[in-house]
């Protein structure tokens, strides 16, 4: 189950006016370009930012989302027609052979289940041709991200076009072992309602993520930093064997 934030239709378009720089997409793309990639698998694709910039490069693109709204702005968009959109997750897709899978921004963590990360891994592995490659992200739990998720760090008012000022924040609200919970709360100046979403994110150590995907038959290429959040991030590089 998406949290409402992505599946509630009126907090779904806030997500792109809310959080405007995407930098952390440029190292992906960057990627996709390295690896010589023309098929793509974006996995928890959202609103479609990311699958969009590759699209319009000419590669050929299936965005995957559980949360419904999320697709629905994703496909509004300019160039939309150009992505095909599946609702579902990392363990329903259809049979696709691509050269590259990814997992952007906190998709990676939002799976906290074990049993359906597992399950997760071993579909985007049936999804990607031999030789291809599964790119995703976490963060590393050392730098205790979460301790900066409250109020006074996150408040602030933006005017959304078509929809008016909404005031948002965050707070966290529980750490349990390596699950953080949170909370979003958004008020819509223009008819006072307060909407709120929580999450969870699993934050797992980088020697975990690994076994997992040695465990479900990658080869582990690499593990990186991400480029606009040196030493917060692990970067996982992972490949389907040949053979």
């Amino acid at each position: 189950m998406a949290d409402e934030l992505f599946q509630d239709p009126r907090l779904a378009v806030l997500y792109d006016p809310l959080d405007p720089d995407r930098g952390d997409l440029d190292a992906y793309v960057r990627l996709v370009e390295e690896f010589g990639a023309r098929q793509v698998l974006d996995l928890g694709c959202g609103t479609g930012v990311f699958a969009l910039l590759l699209a319009e490069r000419g590669v050929d693109v299936v965005g995957v989302d559980p949360a419904r709204a999320s697709l629905d702005v994703a496909g509004a968009k300019a160039g939309g027609e150009r992505v095909r959109w599946l609702h579902g997750d990392g363990t329903d897709l259809p049979p696709l052979q691509v050269d590259l899978a990814t997992m952007t921004a906190n998709a990676a963590q939002q799976i906290t289940d074990h049993g359906a990360w597992r399950a997760t891994l071993a579909g985007v592995r049936a999804a990607l041709r031999p030789g291809g490659r599964f790119v995703f992200e976490t963060r590393d739990p050392s730098r205790r991200a979460w301790e900066g998720w409250n109020r006074a760090a996150s408040h602030g008012v933006t005017e959304v076009p078509g929809v008016g000022a909404v005031e948002n924040w965050v707070d966290l609200v529980e750490v349990d072992g390596p699950l953080v919970t949170f909370r979003w709360s958004y008020v819509f100046a223009a008819d006072g309602q307060v909407l709120t979403s929580e999450s969870t994110l699993r934050f797992r150590e980088r020697e975990e993520v690994e076994a997992d995907l040695l465990a479900q038959g990658y080869v582990v290429d690499d593990v990186r930093d991400a480029p606009d959040r040196p030493g917060r991030e692990f970067v996982f590089l992972a490949r389907r064997p040949r053979a």
